[in-house]
């Protein structure tokens, strides 16, 4: 029978003893090293965000006590059509809001959408595309207008399943203008009426107002100066029909919510 000789006992006991303190200190390092990546991640993750908002006016809401995952879109200053707008000029650009409105549409985690509206209008048919993208969306959607919402700017409020409308919001009806240099011929005004006429018919689909009600509005001649038109005030636009209801962020965010349970027990 061999018998171990005393160093070689302390150097086994040794070398057990540094394996030990290295699988410690690894799994210490490992664990620094974890938190670091996960640091810069997250640090990551927040430039994007913060990237996103201030690129595209749009970020994800998902910190809510109801588990709900939200998408803030916003249309604010002049909608941009085919021509680039000045760069001293706050736009909305059609071809970022479409994009991303079909990934809305396509995307398992995001439940309902809230659009935030200021605008003063801007280029027709940019805008009406954006607006039809808008009420093509199966998911819950609901608007707040917390400023203006001129011209095409209301097909785009009353795009969304639900509107609000802060006390002090201001909607402008008036007929399509002609800018820039026009041939006055019967054609120009022929597809100017058709244009006005996809406004007025989107409008009444998608509110509670009539097409007469909203031509009346639209002719007024009383209330613009220099202009024809109207201007709607706050409840003013829901006495109208045209918005749903005054209200907030907390009323809009909230509603949205319900709409997303609602469907949600609809679809069980």
């Amino acid at each position: 029978m061999q018998t171990k000789n005393l160093c070689d006992i302390d150097a086994v006991n040794y070398m057990e003893n540094s394996d030990e303190i290295n699988k410690s200190g690894n799994n210490e390092n490992s664990s620094q090293g974890n938190i670091i990546v996960d640091d810069k991640t997250a640090k990551e993750a927040e430039k994007l965000q913060n990237d996103k908002v201030r690129e595209y006016g749009q970020v994800t809401l998902d910190k809510n006590k109801r588990d709900h995952k939200l998408h803030l879109l916003t249309i604010i200053g002049e909608i941009e059509g085919h021509e680039c707008l000045s760069q001293q000029t706050k736009t909305t650009k059609y071809e970022h809001i479409l994009p991303q409105l079909a990934v809305l549409e396509d995307s398992d985690d995001i439940e309902g959408v809230l659009v935030l509206v200021n605008t003063i209008g801007g280029a027709v048919e940019s805008g009406l595309a954006i607006a039809e993208m808008i009420a093509s969306l199966s998911k819950p959607t609901v608007s707040l207008i917390i400023g203006d919402s001129h011209s095409i700017g209301v097909p785009l409020a009353v795009a969304t399943d639900y509107s609000f409308i802060v006390p002090t919001g201001t909607v402008i009806i008036h007929p399509v203008r002609m800018s820039g240099t026009v041939i006055g011929s019967r054609q120009t005004y022929d597809y100017f009426k058709i244009m006005q006429d996809r406004i007025v018919g989107f409008i009444s689909n998608h509110s509670n107002a009539s097409k007469e009600r909203i031509e009346t509005m639209m002719f007024n001649t009383t209330m613009l100066s220099r202009d024809l038109g109207t201007i709607l005030v706050g409840s003013q636009a829901v006495d109208e029909g045209i918005v749903d209801a005054v209200g907030g962020i907390h009323e809009a965010i909230e509603k949205l919510y319900d709409m997303i349970e609602e469907r949600a027990k609809q679809n069980k």
